[in-house]
């Protein structure tokens, strides 16, 4: 975090971790193999957050589903930002994103499921999609405020933004 991706190296990293190098490299076979697991570690954390927030709200309406979704969205990606920030800008160097694809996958299935014990109360009647749109508007506005604009993410500054946020998604997904 503190040097980047380009000037930070495995013996870099080994002295700060005090560990020896040939150590690192039995875990982690370069640089790029290193930042992938802090990515993942990274996302595992999110989605713990996520995955309460689901379970805390399986059984609510979705207006009050929705809101609690959106403001777990927005602590999650105010959790640890600055990481965050740096796995934005870093992680496509990396090349494909495939370790991080589980999680999308498993934040996408949550929502569906979710969505189909409401169904009833929906507009929307092909779920995939309306999970994939739900989850890919909020994905947006979280990550890029934590991109652009940190300070929505901070204390009272989150209310605002989960209030617009829900109401953006509940637009989509209830009847007029």
């Amino acid at each position: 975090m503190r040097d980047g991706f380009d000037r930070a190296s495995t013996n870099r990293i080994a002295a700060q971790a005090g560990v020896s190098i040939g150590s690192l490299y039995q875990y982690f076979p370069s640089k790029e193999a290193l930042v992938m697991a802090v990515a993942e570690r990274h996302n595992r954390d999110l989605m713990n957050i996520v995955r309460r927030a689901l379970a805390e709200v399986a059984a609510a309406p979705v207006r009050t589903g929705v809101r609690t979704l959106v403001a777990a969205a927005i602590t999650a990606h105010a959790h640890d930002p600055a990481l965050h920030r740096v796995l934005s800008e870093q992680t496509p160097r990396t090349g494909p994103l495939a370790g991080l694809e589980p999680f999308n996958r498993e934040a996408h299935a949550l929502l569906r499921a979710y969505l189909e014990d409401h169904r009833d109360e929906l507009r929307a009647t092909d779920l995939d999609l309306a999970a994939f749109v739900c989850m890919t508007s909020i994905e947006a506005l979280t990550h890029t405020a934590v991109l652009y604009r940190p300070d929505v993410l901070e204390g009272p500054a989150r209310e605002p933004l989960a209030d617009e946020a829900t109401q953006l998604v509940l637009g989509y997904l209830l009847p007029s």
